[in-house]
């Protein structure tokens, strides 16, 4: 790999310089990939299809799509959604994985949302191609067309394009000396794994695409191949494995507006959709539930505090932080007397010692503080400390409370 890149830097270093958007090289060859690729500059191609969305996608979005995508709290701190129009799907294929100097974009692919008659959006797909390593600053004066400010710089949603697609993007511009563009990112990894770390092996896009939304990548190149497909067509100028690259490039766009809608729908209605997207309840309830706490100055509308409470609710039956969590907030609530039934149902039931410990404590302060009732709290004490499997600092926790709760009823003895 090294003596390839070595003889491709030095292929770049000889060839003829040139004016940008003058002439070929007298003798140049020029490549055809199918009539629906256009010239876009030197050594650079462009070609536009419309997609059909694999699920409907309904505007303005939920006011709660930002609980599960919070990228979008930077893109408007003043909560306001974006529009179809406010939106670009980009993903890039590239030389490697490394985000080093050698690693050259030579594939991107920006998908938007557009109408189509009376009937559902569509997506516009605009994808640039380079042929060769000489053409790459007309290949990025292209791309930054697409990222122009319209009046604001767009949202840009991307798959780990915070950790990959955007720095090689930076890179590449500042190599070639162009300004990089300026735009929000809204990265769809972390809200996806949040959601289905616990159900799959991988949280790749492509796993995400076949086993939650159902989509068949059935025939797709793999994109792990691009590298060794664009340096095999530098050598051979066999166009078709880089037409298989390209199509990948496009079902990539595609799932990843795929995953953008099943995102918003679920933000929508979560307990309605949860047999469909087959997500992690207690991580979406947690989640939910933290940000309404954080945001609360933040005017989120009755309905997300109401389904977030539901979702809650629904967790805390299966799942044990869930519970935990969800009889602590009865407490708060005032429903005291459903809170404490439930938290000894975890305290004395099946859970690990942990989340038992963490019941028993949870009881022992209601107790102490808020029944003004030593004793009770420290025979519950007394039971956590009979716990096998409770963490050390819990133990240590329980030591020192009991110790307190003995002294208070030595006292209350004496008087």
């Amino acid at each position: 790999m090294g003596q390839n890149l070595r003889a491709r830097l030095q292929r770049l270093r000889n060839a003829p310089l040139r004016d940008r958007g003058g002439p070929p090289s007298p003798g140049e060859k020029k490549l055809s990939l199918g009539p629906e690729w256009q010239e876009a500059g030197y050594q650079t191609l462009k070609r536009r299809d419309f997609l059909d969305l694999p699920f409907p996608l309904d505007f303005p979005l939920p006011r709660s799509l930002p609980i599960l995508i919070p990228d979008l709290l930077r893109y408007s701190p003043q909560g306001a959604l974006p529009g179809p129009g406010d939106m670009i799907f980009f993903d890039l294929e590239t030389t490697g994985l490394s985000r080093g100097a050698g690693t050259v974009a030579f594939l991107a692919a920006f998908g938007r949302f557009v109408p189509s008659g009376p009937g559902p959006l569509r997506l516009r797909l605009d994808q640039y191609l380079l042929l060769d390593y000489p053409g790459e600053g007309d290949f990025l004066e292209a791309l930054l067309q697409e990222f122009a400010p319209s009046p604001e710089p767009p949202l840009v949603i991307t798959y780990n394009g915070k950790t990959f697609d955007s720095q090689i993007l930076e890179s590449r511009c500042i190599m070639k000396g162009i300004r990089p563009p300026v735009y929000y990112q809204g990265d769809l990894l972390h809200p996806a794994r949040r959601l289905w770390k616990q159900t799959l092996a991988s949280c790749s896009q492509g796993e995400i695409e076949t086993a939650i939304l159902g989509l068949d990548r059935t025939g797709d190149v793999s994109g792990a191949l691009a590298p060794d497909i664009w340096f095999s067509f530098l050598k051979s100028a066999d166009p078709r494995p880089l037409l298989e690259i390209c199509g990948h490039n496009q079902r990539d766009i595609l799932g990843l507006a795929g995953i953008f809608s099943a995102l918003a729908r679920i933000a929508e209605d979560p307990l309605a959709i949860r047999d469909k997207f087959r997500y992690d309840i207690e991580a979406l309830a947690l989640r939910w539930r933290e940000f309404l706490v954080k945001i609360r100055d933040r005017d989120f509308g009755g309905t997300a505090a109401d389904t977030g409470r539901k979702l809650l609710a629904a967790a805390a039956e299966d799942h044990p932080r869930a519970a935990l969590v969800f009889a602590q907030e009865l407490l708060r609530q005032g429903r005291a007397g459903e809170g404490r039934r439930r938290l000894l149902g975890i305290a004395r039931g099946h859970y690990g010692g942990l989340f038992r410990a963490a019941a028993y404590r949870a009881l022992a302060i209601d107790a102490e503080w808020r029944r003004k009732a030593p004793g009770e709290a420290l025979a519950l004490v007394e039971e956590a400390l009979a716990l096998a499997d409770a963490g050390e600092g819990q133990r240590r926790d329980f030591l020192r409370r009991g110790e307190r709760l003995r002294r208070q009823l030595d006292r209350k003895t004496r008087e």
